[in-house]
């Protein structure tokens, strides 16, 4: 397997953002009550991340590296990824706001999206070049709009579902969200 098809493979499915490494539950759990959300959402997820990418990793070694700023890292990161959220909350105020208003909070919390911040580093960690960074953040993007999709299809689901009174609300969501991890628990050994 090629070494970006398996950076993407991996990202996606073996590492998932959501269900295997644990981030960025908040907007996974309030965001994905049905597909159109989870759909904004993962969208907009998908836009800072892969500009996040793109912004950082030549700051981090064409800047931060040659001056011996590496300490800056973190804030730096923080300040791209808030400036990009900006531009995605005017994008999305002028363009759909009926999406930008369903997503609410949500919106702003993409600023300290854990999981966006860590792909910015892991792209620094794994020493990936510029392409395998990119493939990298794509990657873990479309995986946390699939985890959201697959949550979001679940809870679509559990809405016409009998289930027992004790379980109805935030216990079967948990349920769900955990059985969906242990499957993709199954993925582990997909590449080695």
């Amino acid at each position: 397997m090629s070494d970006l098809a398996e950076i993407f493979i991996k990202a996606l499915l073996i590492d998932n953002v959501v269900l295997m490494r644990f981030l960025a539950l908040c907007p996974f759990i309030g965001m994905s009550t049905d597909i159109k959300k989870s759909v904004g959402m993962g969208g907009a997820v998908t836009f800072v991340t892969v500009l996040a990418t793109a912004v950082t990793w030549p700051l981090f070694k064409f800047v931060l590296v040659p001056f011996h700023l590496e300490f800056l890292q973190i804030l730096t990161f923080i300040l791209v990824i808030a400036s990009l959220v900006q531009l995605v909350e005017f994008y999305l105020k002028k363009s759909a706001p009926a999406l930008y208003s369903s997503m609410g909070v949500y919106l702003a919390l993409i600023t300290t999206n854990c999981a966006i911040l860590a792909v910015t580093f892991d792209s620094i960690s794994n020493d990936y070049t510029f392409i395998q960074s990119l493939v990298y953040a794509v990657g873990v993007a479309v995986g946390f709009m699939l985890s959201m999709l697959l949550l979001a299809g679940i809870r679509e689901r559990i809405k016409i579902a009998k289930i027992p009174a004790f379980l109805k609300g935030t216990p079967i969501l948990f349920m769900s969200a955990a059985l969906l991890s242990m499957a993709f628990g199954g993925f582990a050994g997909l590449i080695k």
